[in-house]
């Protein structure tokens, strides 16, 4: 079911960005919750990280993005090579990420969501499932701690693609939306939290011009676990056993889960 909440769009002014790295290439931030990652098309939407990057940086150019909801680890390339550099790097899908997020229900173990997602262009800025023209989207999900008094789930999420709102629709397809999510949780479940509690705690890509691994990461602006705090270890952890795991136990919804009726009428082909 589709919501059309109202949405009010007023940026932290302090502080006016926080810088975790600079220097002549590359400026890597932690995005607030509640500010665009670049500006909108209406002016008041107009403030974004890329406009105050830029009112610095006149070069600068958004390689990545984050929702608007999203808070964590943003890079942005500033100046023309080291844009190039990134852009690539994202495309070929070089460079890792980890979020942590808090989700309804129980959720246990790890698993996987693959679904394909495309813009559903008659409920814009919605993300639909679609098995005939949606783009490959993979994410790997590992469940950290539950919360029995809010009965919800504190996990770790490794996406392998980056669809827009990715995260949050194969979240709400398996059944756990996350907490704070305007445009795909229950009212329940977005009014549980003050905003989305989805973060970016982890980047690690390589540097544009000398080529070296850089990794960086980023409190939580919410409640996060003690002993689940994000650490930069969790960039070099071996996915492989992983990957095995959940190919074998994959949480997978089908298209007849998804969507039945483009299930009944390829089987009526």
């Amino acid at each position: 079911m589709l919501t059309n909440r109202p949405f009010a769009y007023d940026p932290p002014l302090v502080p006016f960005l926080d810088v975790l790295y600079e220097d002549q290439d590359i400026m890597v931030v932690n995005k607030p919750a509640t500010i665009l990652s670049v500006p909108g098309k209406l002016k008041i939407h107009h403030d974004s990280i890329l406009t105050r990057v830029k009112s610095i940086h006149p070069d600068a150019f958004a390689v990545h993005r984050l929702d608007y909801g999203t808070s964590g680890v943003l890079v942005v390339g500033l100046n023309k090579p080291a844009i190039s550099n990134l852009g690539k790097q994202f495309i070929s899908r070089g460079v890792t990420k980890v979020y942590v997020a808090w989700v309804d229900g129980k959720l246990e173990g790890t698993g996987a969501v693959e679904l394909p997602l495309i813009l559903d262009l008659e409920h814009r800025p919605f993300q639909k499932v679609d098995f005939t023209v949606g783009k490959l989207a993979l994410t790997y999900y590992q469940a950290l701690s539950y919360d029995a008094a809010r009965d919800c789930t504190f996990v770790r999420l490794y996406p392998q693609t980056g669809r827009s709102h990715q995260l949050r629709v194969h979240m709400q397809q398996l059944g756990h939306s996350i907490l704070g999510d305007h445009l795909y949780a229950n009212d329940r479940v977005y009014q549980a939290v003050p905003h989305l509690n989805l973060h970016a705690a982890l980047l690690r890509f390589k540097h544009p011009s000398t080529d070296e691994w850089l990794q960086f990461c980023a409190p939580a602006p919410f409640a996060v676990p003690p002993e689940h705090a994000p650490e930069l270890s969790w960039l070099d952890e071996d996915l492989a056993p992983r990957i095995e795991h959940t190919c074998r136990t994959m949480l997978k919804p089908t298209c007849a889960d998804v969507a039945p009726e483009w299930a009944d009428a390829k089987a009526d082909q």
